[in-house]
């Protein structure tokens, strides 16, 4: 179901993206070999079937983290939980209407801070999204030195955000000084006939000394160079950590409407990180499945492109 093998990275596309804004695509990527160093599979459920604590840690509270979030942040299962979904272990993070603790929505926002932290690498995730307005599910990186050099010093790495609203988009973005809030470096990607609501898609970044590439199911549709970075500050070079979540409302999709509809799930199938093979000390592993030299295949042999067909003028 999840296998491991040596393979050269290729670009594949499985039915017609947009590039909904635009986009240079220069150069090609490099074949490159990478070593698997961390990753959780979801699998092997914990005993309180909640994110392994060896890994995860919860972000807490409904503070709308300078988003005009809605959602109350908890720690409890019914928030983040192991399942089977479509016969695969997953993660599953569910947005709820149930006035916990006097807020009206709930949610789970988890995190490696503390866990796991690196500099560099490919970082991806084969995620399934919740739908419906005011939804925000969203897989990014927030730089570990944000406690002494705050946010946008430490830099922020949007690997993937969703308006809920817009099944078959979705978009990444670099938060850094002269390029933050309302100004950031982004990029959109969508599907004509697919949409990430209906099927798991594998979003990923690969980031290095120059430069930062965002992946759709394998397909480069943003690259991001330090060099041509002349209008900001670029802070891209020290470790960073990943973040799951779903918010509720806010700023960057709207806030939910009489026609959105609760419980919603994004679905993790796994989250894994990579380094290039001349990084990777002897025995450098960080997850639970043993890298051994050895690369993950990309579980993309088109086995999902013929689900969630969009009819015509939909969205």
């Amino acid at each position: 179901m999840k296998r491991y093998k040596i393979i050269l990275l290729a670009l594949l596309g499985f039915s017609l993206p947009l590039l909904l804004e635009s986009c240079e695509k220069e150069e090609t990527i490099e074949n490159t070999e990478w070593v698997l160093v961390w990753s959780d599979e979801f699998n092997i459920p914990t005993p309180d079937n909640r994110p392994d604590p060896l890994k995860w840690t919860y972000e807490l509270g409904a503070s709308g983290y300078g988003n005009q979030e809605l959602q109350n942040y908890t720690d409890r299962v019914e928030n983040a939980s192991y399942t089977i979904h479509e016969g695969l272990g997953c993660l599953k993070i569910t947005a709820l209407n149930d006035n916990y603790d006097g807020v009206a929505y709930s949610s789970a926002r988890i995190k490696t801070e503390g866990l796991f932290e690196q500099r560099y690498g490919r970082f991806e995730a084969r995620l399934k999204l919740p739908y419906g307005p005011g939804l925000w599910p969203a897989f990014w990186m927030l730089g570990a030195n944000y406690d002494t050099n705050e946010w946008p010093g430490c830099g922020e790495i949007d690997i993937m955000e969703n308006k809920g609203y817009q099944p078959n988009i979705v978009s990444s973005a670099l938060h850094f000084p002269g390029h933050s809030g309302g100004n950031p470096i982004t990029q959109t990607f969508g599907y004509e006939k697919q949409r990430f609501d209906t099927g798991f898609h594998l979003f990923a970044v690969e980031w290095d000394e120059s430069k930062i590439d965002f992946f759709v199911d394998n397909v480069l549709y943003k690259r991001v160079k330090a060099a041509d970075v002349t209008d900001g500050e670029w802070v891209f070079d020290h470790p960073f950590f990943i973040i799951l979540n779903v918010a509720v409302g806010g700023t960057f999709g709207g806030n939910p409407t009489g026609d959105t509809v609760f419980p919603q799930s994004m679905y993790v199938d796994y989250v894994r990180v990579y380094q290039k093979s001349t990084y990777v000390q002897p025995g450098s592993n960080f997850g639970n499945t043993s890298s051994n030299g050895l690369i993950g295949d990309w579980n993309f042999n088109g086995a999902d492109s013929d689900k969630g067909l969009l009819e015509p003028g939909l969205q």
